[in-house]
């Protein structure tokens, strides 16, 4: 069930709002939003010509960037456009339209842990920021729905799961939202999907749920079914055990994690965290995190390099992960042991606790 990026849309329409804490100056509006009347008429290439030319003479102008960003986006060049949007968030940590634009395009790859973590970096900047907060309820189900899916794939007598899978995908296929001409009047569509298609699958079932007084007897024959189809439950997992104890996925984890912080990607970085993190010294997850962002998003260059990686697979679903961290920056270089222990969501490996030390 892919992504539909109809956000990115939105903040097209609003960019000047969206921006107007950076003063521009008259000739600047001008030659902006030139290129953002051909962005709308779907000329793409001549605004992305329009937008270069003026990049060439303030090649730092968060406005000039954040609609090259919304243009290579359009283009449908992601990573380009993930590029400027990353390197926004660095130089302009208090603005929340490059997260929510950041957080579209991971989703539009699937990576639904990086997109929650910017929108919430989005939310944090801005708390009343309606847009982000309606993208991390999407981020959510689409999450849910992985885990929905895969719930049926091991047993696929859950008929309460499938009716939630199924008031998901209604949730997102009811109303098709327009490119461009949606803008921020894409969001009553979404919402008036919500209820609607709910209720009536649920009242369907609740019929024959009524009709069971009446023949007990055939009531206590379809629990049986559903007892039978526990004994099945082992054997799928056993199938699925062989890809969850691949230790070359959780190394690619640490390794992406390391990417990422060298990188000075914060959403990236914050993606590798699960949602139960454990944070070093028992503080809220929001303090940490904010420490944590003081220290990789500071535009200067970090190198983390991960070595001998040792991974312990747990009988409780998780995974101890030991290995040697060097980090340099600057004048300054550290080598230490560290321990982390993982766990698996979707087709993640995230990090549930961290800690220096064997």
């Amino acid at each position: 069930m892919p992504f539909a990026p109809t956000r990115l849309f939105l903040l097209v329409a609003v960019l000047a709002a969206a921006l107007a804490i950076i003063p521009p100056a008259a000739a600047q509006t001008d030659e902006l939003q030139e290129a953002s009347q051909l962005l709308k008429q779907g000329q793409l290439d001549r605004a992305l010509e329009r937008v270069d030319a003026f990049l060439k003479s303030k090649p730092k102008d968060a406005r000039g960037r954040f609609m090259r960003g919304l243009i290579l986006a359009e283009q449908n060049k992601p990573n380009d456009a993930i590029k400027i949007f990353t390197e926004l968030t660095q130089e302009f940590p208090e603005l929340p339209e490059p997260y929510n634009n950041l957080a579209v395009l991971y989703a539009s790859q699937g990576q639904y842990d990086k997109a929650r973590a910017a929108l919430e970096m989005a939310i944090r900047t801005h708390p009343s920021y309606a847009t982000a907060h309606e993208n991390l309820g999407d981020i959510y189900a689409k999450m849910a729905s992985q885990a929905y899916d895969k719930a049926l794939k091991l047993d696929k007598g859950n008929t309460t799961a499938q009716t939630k899978l199924n008031l998901i995908k209604d949730l997102f296929t009811t109303s098709p939202r327009l490119p461009k001409a949606a803008a921020a009047k894409a969001e009553p569509p979404a919402k008036v999907a919500v209820a609607p298609p709910a209720p009536k699958p649920a009242e369907k079932k609740s019929e024959p749920a009524a009709k069971k007084p009446e023949p007990e007897k055939k009531a206590e024959a379809a629990k049986p079914p559903v007892k039978a189809a526990e004994p099945a439950k082992p054997a799928p997992p056993k199938v699925a055990a062989k890809p969850a104890r691949n230790p070359d996925e959780v190394v690619k984890a640490i390794n992406q994690w390391a990417k990422a912080w060298s990188n000075n990607d914060v959403a990236g970085y914050l993606g590798h965290y699960a949602a139960d993190f454990q944070t070093p010294k028992g503080e809220a997850r929001s303090d940490w995190e904010a420490k944590r962002k003081a220290r990789v998003a500071k535009p200067r260059k970090i190198q983390v390099n991960v070595q001998s990686p040792k991974v312990v697979f747990n009988d409780n679903g998780r995974v101890t992960v030991t290995f040697r961290q060097h980090y340099e920056s600057g004048s300054l270089k550290v080598a230490s042991t560290k321990t982390m222990v993982m766990v698996k969501s979707g087709d993640q490996w995230l990090i549930q606790q961290e800690r220096v030390g064997g």
